[in-house]
């Protein structure tokens, strides 16, 4: 029912765009980075480690369309998945805390669950349609980048997210904010501001990750991480509940 909801509340929102004339809503520039590409950037978030990759995904070819395609799509998922996790990271100490918006969740006026300050416990106290919304939203977020602008698999740069301001599809009501930087903070950075950005960006992510697998490994395995042990309160749920059908 959940992922009916959410695939209904999709294709209702995306079937409201209309086109309108082209505009260049990401980089003008086109990208089409090389595995060395990838060995100087390592080189710049890790000076010791430098590039790692074992499993040669740099030197594949992902459903046939090329190095730089496949590369597009690794650093793509690389910058997504780093972001997500910095998100799940701050919420989970948040969650683990207590902390809640103030205001209800609902029009009945019923507060947001705390479940004990146990964030899996606080997602499984949620009603279908808080959930259906939430995906709803991820999935409405993931065609627009998915599907505006220069595809990061054709030449678009991994990580930036379309504008919502000056797009190329013409949304049914205006949206005064974008997604990334929605007060236009960064517009007058430099180029070397911004790359070192991304760097710390990319080094941040990849700390998020592990720092979330250790939050949800010691929730469930109490003292796997010695150095949460004690910090980490216990969840009895299961983590891959929404996947499992």
């Amino acid at each position: 029912m959940m992922r009916a909801a959410a695939l209904a509340l999709c294709l209702g929102a995306s079937s409201a765009f209309q086109a309108a004339k082209p505009v260049s809503t990401r980089s003008a520039v086109k990208v089409q980075e090389s595995k060395a590409d990838l060995q100087a950037l390592a080189g710049k978030c890790n000076p010791i480690v430098k590039f790692f990759d074992p499993l040669d995904l740099a030197g594949a070819d992902f459903w046939g369309k090329g190095e730089a395609a496949t590369i597009g799509f690794l650093r793509e998922s690389e910058i997504k998945h780093g972001r997500i996790a910095m998100f799940a990271f701050c919420g989970f100490i948040a969650g683990s805390n207590g902390v809640t918006f103030p205001w209800p969740i609902d029009m009945e006026g019923h507060p947001f669950p705390s479940a004990g300050g146990v964030p899996g416990a606080q997602w499984d106290a949620l009603s279908m349609e808080a959930k259906a919304q939430i995906i709803g939203f991820i999935a409405l977020m993931e065609i627009w980048n998915e599907g505006v602008g220069t595809h990061y698999m054709k030449g678009g740069k991994p990580g930036d997210f379309p504008s919502f301001k000056d797009s190329a599809v013409e949304l049914p009501h205006p949206v005064p904010f974008d997604l990334f930087d929605p007060f236009g903070l960064s517009k007058s950075a430099s180029a070397e501001k911004k790359a070192a950005g991304l760097v710390k960006e990319i080094n941040n992510g990849r700390l998020a990750q592990i720092g979330i697998f250790g939050f949800l490994a010691e929730s469930k395995l109490d003292g796997s991480v010695p150095a949460l042990t004690g910090l980490i309160k216990h969840y009895d749920g299961d983590y891959m509940a929404p996947f499992s059908g």
